[in-house]
């Protein structure tokens, strides 16, 4: 194997990679748990403002 055919390989595994990463994120399955982890800032200030309790 030459090394042409080494970096012509890697960089489609690379490529199939960042295709899943991207599928991954853009999934409807995931809208949830991305949604709550945005929303984490927001339940931080109200139990400030609620002064601690829950």
């Amino acid at each position: 194997m030459d090394y042409g055919t080494f970096h012509g390989i890697y960089t489609s595994v690379l490529l199939v990679c960042m295709i899943g990463i991207i599928a991954w994120a853009y999934s409807r399955h995931q809208k949830k748990s991305f949604d709550e982890a945005a929303n984490l800032v927001f339940a931080d200030e109200q139990q400030g403002q609620d002064g601690g309790k829950e």
